[in-house]
């Protein structure tokens, strides 16, 4: 029986191998399929950022070409402004009639306030009401006979959009009453 067992252990062997040569070949067949797919991949995932990069690009030229537009259109609202504006001196230097000179200049401001209540921009109300840091840009503060944060004075009105501050206003701001020895003793010196 030895015999027999020691010639059916060299078949066994082999077959061991031929099997073993047949995983090595599938594993190798599944290594291959695998790289290939990892390749598909990364060729996908390329071509993925590519064309994100490029849709990147093409929006940056489409926002800078709407603002193009838009300014383009905000230009054409204020382009009669212009226009007589430059008609008025021409007219004024041609005939030095200052009353009509004056006369055209306020119909333009007319006429531009009115295209600035158009686009929902209203001044902020700033001489007397209180200071507001979201409103107000306080240039100076100064003691006065007003109560503490009034606003003395307006150095350039500010304007908001539709509840949005566009430029805030420049103030001078009360610090209140100035305080002397008598207040603080009592009128007693």
């Amino acid at each position: 029986m030895t015999d027999e067992k020691k010639l059916n252990d060299k078949p066994d062997k082999k077959e061991e191998e031929k099997v073993e040569s047949q995983e090595k070949e599938n594993q190798d067949e599944l290594l291959a399929k695998k790289d290939e797919e990892i390749r598909s991949y990364i060729d996908r995932l390329k071509r993925l950022q590519a064309e994100f990069e490029n849709y990147k690009k093409r929006v940056l030229r489409d926002m800078a070409s709407l603002e193009e537009r838009i300014s383009d259109r905000e230009i054409l609202d204020f382009l009669p402004l212009y226009d007589n504006l430059e008609r008025a001196f021409a007219s004024y230097s041609g005939n030095n009639d200052a009353q009509s000179f004056i006369e055209g200049v306020e119909r333009i401001f007319a006429q531009f306030d009115q295209i600035l209540k158009q686009k929902g921009i209203t001044p902020i109300e700033a001489e007397g009401a209180l200071f507001d840091p979201a409103l107000h840009e306080a240039l100076l503060s100064v003691e006065s006979e007003k109560e503490r944060n009034v606003i003395l004075e307006e150095f350039e009105r500010g304007y908001m959009r539709h509840g949005r501050v566009l430029r805030p206003s420049k103030v001078k701001v009360s610090k209140g009453k100035t305080e002397t020895k008598e207040d603080e003793n009592g009128g007693e010196d």
